[in-house]
């Protein structure tokens, strides 16, 4: 039997609506241990960022993160997959776009994320990336620097 994306997804996901500021939206992905924030209007999906957006759309290119809202930044009409989809699909829709993480939605609406790192613990539990993917962050994670 084909794995569903819906079966494999992270449901619970962290979202921001577009006029949030980068700071507070860094600091949630600080504070719950993740790297992307789906950027929507109510349930409907805009688009996402990443904490590598914000590094390189931002930080390095000098601009002040606490005037830069998500919706600037965000990735718009990101590449997206459907919960009845198979789980081939989205390693195919991750191949041609050289993503690792695909909103997954319904008629707009975001559902949840699944990521390269959910595909790997179901079709090679036994690989690297499913075990690092498995793994709780190191201690000294999330530092805070004097």
């Amino acid at each position: 039997m084909p794995h569903l994306v819906g079966d494999l997804m992270t449901s619970n996901v962290t979202s921001v609506d577009p006029a949030t500021p980068l700071t507070q939206t860094a600091q949630l992905m600080r504070d719950k241990d993740i790297g992307t924030v789906l950027v929507c209007e109510g349930d409907r999906l805009l688009g996402l960022v990443t904490d590598r957006d914000i590094a390189l759309r931002v930080v390095a290119d000098g601009a002040d993160p606490s005037v830069i809202d998500a919706g600037t930044v965000c990735t718009p009409d990101p590449v997206c997959v459907g919960p009845e989809e198979e789980a081939d699909h989205a390693v195919a829709l991750m191949r041609r776009h050289a993503v690792r993480r695909l909103p997954v939605v319904s008629d707009g609406r975001a559902l949840g994320v699944i990521t390269i790192g959910d595909l790997a613990r179901e079709r090679d539990p036994g690989s690297a990336l499913a075990d690092i993917s498995r793994a709780a962050p190191s201690p000294g994670q999330g530092a805070v620097w004097p």
